[in-house]
Parts: structure tokens; sequence; C-alpha cells
């Protein structure tokens, strides 16, 4: 596995020091974190009971709360599958190696604190195109000292440009297993942004014995998930809610995990489960496949 010294000459024990941080981040141009706008990546951070908000995303969070009180939970539940399923991956699967896209702002545990924690020699990328994430990405370049965590700046409607960072090259070993993680976001890529277009982009580039994780907004079980949508259309929030069939379309090509495209309270659950969850509360299916 090649070393940071691929992009910055340094040893690579650098990728989680101060060197590393001020060539990625401290000697770009100031960021406008455009907190006259709601961001989903801020919305979530509220419905976590964060504080990395603005008004703007607030007002924007409680009409979708006032529309299906049930968001704020079903965030929460997304959360909890992302931890139990990055448990497997590690814990049971071996895997290494992760890219986390659409990040949002860091909320313990993080992915890769969840996964070094099994792992200490795991590798971890994080991309994510909020301003307020990029302000935030020193928490999430802290890494064990054996593995390694960094962050892009990145869109995922851009792949291209997530795959040929020399952040992520430097950091990730392509040839070998890579798991995939795409958590609550989806849901924000419209059929025209062509979904399935980006998963092929990105799969095709990790080799064989790689996972797909992906969890997705529904309104399969509570209509009134349908208006918290619409709440954040009205934002300016491109929303697609999907139904099982069509996240379950998300994996084609991969082979899916037992027990399948479930909601994600039902997939693998543990003693971490409230008692009395509902699937309407939830409304969020997720699933892990595999590429052979």
């Amino acid at each position: 596995m090649r070393g940071l010294a691929a992009v910055t000459g340094e040893g690579e024990r650098d990728l989680a020091g101060g060197r590393w941080w001020q060539s990625l981040v401290e000697e770009r141009s100031p960021v406008d974190l455009k907190t006259d706008q709601p961001h989903s990546a801020r919305m979530y951070d509220y419905y976590l009971g964060g504080k990395d908000n603005f008004p703007a995303d607030r007002e924007a969070a409680e009409q979708a709360l006032t529309a299906s009180p049930n968001v704020a939970t079903a965030a929460r539940s997304s959360r909890a599958f992302m931890t139990r399923v990055v448990r497997f991956l590690a814990g049971e699967v071996g895997i290494r190696q992760f890219l986390d896209i659409g990040t949002g702002i860091p909320t313990s545990p993080n992915l890769h604190e969840t996964v070094q924690s099994i792992a200490p020699d795991a590798r971890v990328v994080y991309a994510d195109n909020d301003p307020i994430v990029l302000t935030h990405a020193r928490a999430l370049l802290t890494s064990s000292p054996q593995g390694a965590t960094v962050y892009l700046d990145a869109d995922l409607r851009d792949p291209e440009r997530i795959l040929a960072a020399p952040e992520l090259r430097a950091t990730l070993d392509l040839s070998r297993p890579v798991a995939l993680s795409l958590m609550s976001i989806f849901h924000f890529i419209p059929d025209s942004d062509d979904p399935h277009g980006i998963l092929r982009r990105l799969l095709d580039e990790l080799p064989s014995g790689s996972y797909l994780v992906l969890s997705h907004g529904t309104g399969d079980v509570d209509p009134a998930v349908a208006a918290a949508a619409e709440a954040y259309r009205q934002r300016g929030i491109p929303t697609r809610l999907r139904s099982q069939a069509e996240v379950e379309g998300l994996f084609t090509g991969l082979d899916l995990i037992e027990p399948g495209v479930q909601l994600v309270h039902r997939w693998r659950p543990d003693g971490t489960i409230p008692a009395g969850l509902t699937d309407a509360q939830v409304s969020a299916y997720g699933g892990v496949g595999r590429k052979a």
C-alpha cells in the first residue's frame, strides 16, 4: 500500500498529523458556510442533537418535523445501522478500507472510531460537499496511530473527482477490498442525476470482495414522510424517496448480504434497538452488497 509520501514526500504517519492537515485545508481560501441556506448535513446534525447548525437549517428541519415527527428517529436509526454494519464488516468480514461519501458533520462514534476500535490499522476516506463539514475536518482526521483517516471536499455527483483525488489514492489500496458507505445520502440524488450511473462508476473502480453499504429514506410505511420530503424540496434540497424495490435496484450486480434490504432497525438488530421502535418511525431501508 502506498503511503502519504506519494503526495507530500513525508512519512505515512503524517496522515493523522499537523502537516497533512495544513496541506489539505489551512492553505485553502476561506470557506463560505452559506449559513443563510439550509443544508441536509446540518439538518441531519440538528436531528441528532448536534450544535453545528444555523437558523436556516433549524427552521427547515422543524418544517420537516412538523410534516413527519419521525424524521429525527429515522436519522438516529440510520446512524445506528451504520455502526452495526461497519462493525460487521471490520469484525466478521475483515474489511480494512472504507470510503464514506456524504459523511456529514462529525458525530461520535464516527465510522473511523467504530472500525478502528476493532481494527486499529483500518484506513478511512471521508467525502462531503458541505462547507461546514470541511471546517470540522480536523475531527475526522483523528486516526489511530496504526491506521489513517483523511477527508475530501467533494460531491457524490462527481465520482471522477473522488476517485482521482490524490488523498484517496495515497490512503486506500484499490487493489484490495473497500467498503463504500453511502448513508442517508442517496435520497438526495434525484433520478435526473443518474444514481445508478454514480454507483456503477464508484463500484467499477473497486475490486472483487468490496462492499456497498447504503441506507435510504422511504415513504413505504409512513405517508407523512412524503410531506417531509416536500419540505426539503421547498427549501431547495432535491429529495427522492424510494420504495424497497427501488432501493434493492441500487444493489444490482451485487450479492446482497442476509437479510437483504430491510428497514434499518431490522437489519441484524442488536440490543441497542429501542424497545417499541416501529417501522413507521424508522422509514429508511438499508442493505449491504458484496461485489463478486
